[in-house]
């Protein structure tokens, strides 16, 4: 398993360092003074000169790059223009909502999904498979921020359960708790969950009647296995690599894509920290935010590949 991990983790590297030259080239390279777009078109040559001293703008493209890189390697970020603060110090204070929605999001889309899905195989061409198949569609077609509209309207407005929006915090000081932070993340979750769960839904459906159709599993049931007991014991575990490439990459999206439901519930997460830097003009929240953003994708591949090998041996074997 050596080997493969070696390969995969120069690969996770190397990625890394390609995202992070993108990144750069795109906010700091293109056409355009960075200064006179946070400053506005009114804003003087002085003003302006004296932002790009303050940003460091007036270096060469190569030195703001290595200080960059370097600084986030350190543990050492920019300061938020329209903060006056350091972006790392932004980004873990929002992340304390987005990351708790985004794991609360994903264990409901997978034990939606892979119950949904396993329901749908087991019952091939038959009522519950047409009907599963069915409501998936409708989930892919309708967006989350409609789901999260939905939401709102009949549990915060009609039933009065929840709260519309807002975070009360996670302890007392902040005025809120446990309990009361994850209220306020149940219905948020649930409109990024039903679209993903629709999605994983389909995919463990088509990968579990594809293993199904395997002559090991035909054998398995000659040799008097339960149709039950075959799906539990040699298919679930073979369907497993393209549904946890989906999950992996839905896990990512949930952290990267929240930025409209954390603005539909108005959530203090890295979605609007995003749009509230991109309404004031903090290119440096920006960069490093979607940064972070791509290194989480790149993350999270990195441990699907890992999850890759402990569930099928023959890649080891493959790469060894």
């Amino acid at each position: 398993m050596g080997p493969f991990l070696l390969k995969r983790f120069a690969t996770f590297v190397a990625t890394l360092a390609v995202a992070s030259l993108v990144v750069f080239a795109v906010l700091e390279l293109l056409p355009g003074n960075a200064a006179e777009v946070i400053l506005g078109e009114t804003a003087t040559p002085e003003s302006v000169a004296a932002l790009e001293a303050k940003l460091g703008l007036d270096r060469p493209a190569a030195t703001r790059y290595a200080d960059w890189v370097g600084g986030w390697l350190q543990g050492r970020t920019a300061q938020s223009i329209s903060y006056d603060t350091p972006t790392a110090e932004l980004i873990a204070e929002r992340m304390r909502v987005t990351l708790p929605l985004a794991v609360l999001a994903m264990a409901l889309t997978v034990v939606l999904a892979l119950g949904l899905g396993l329901y749908a195989a087991a019952r091939h061409n038959r009522l519950g498979d047409v009907s599963v198949m069915a409501a998936s569609q409708v989930g892919i077609a309708i967006p989350n921020f409609w789901f999260a509209i939905l939401l709102i309207l009949l549990f915060a407005v009609h039933l009065q359960w929840v709260s519309a929006g807002g975070f009360p915090g996670w302890t007392e000081d902040e005025g809120g708790g446990l309990w009361e932070g994850l209220q306020a993340l149940i219905l948020p979750a649930i409109a990024l969950a039903l679209v993903q769960a629709a999605i994983l839904a389909r995919v463990t459906r088509s990968a579990v009647i594809e293993v199904m159709r395997e002559d090991f599993v035909r054998t398995a049931r000659a040799k008097g296995l339960s149709k039950r007991q075959a799906l539990w014991r040699h298919v679930l575990r073979n369907a497993m690599i393209p549904v946890l490439t989906v999950a992996g990459l839905q896990f990512a999206n949930l952290i990267t894509g929240t930025i409209v439901v954390e603005n539909v519930f108005v959530l203090p997460g890295i979605g609007r920290l995003v749009f509230q830097a991109i309404s004031n003009r903090d290119l440096i929240v920006v960069r490093d935010v979607v940064m972070l953003l791509a290194a989480v994708v790149v993350v999270v591949n990195f441990l699907v590949d890992v999850l890759y090998a402990v569930i099928d041996p023959r890649l080891r074997a493959a790469s060894a």
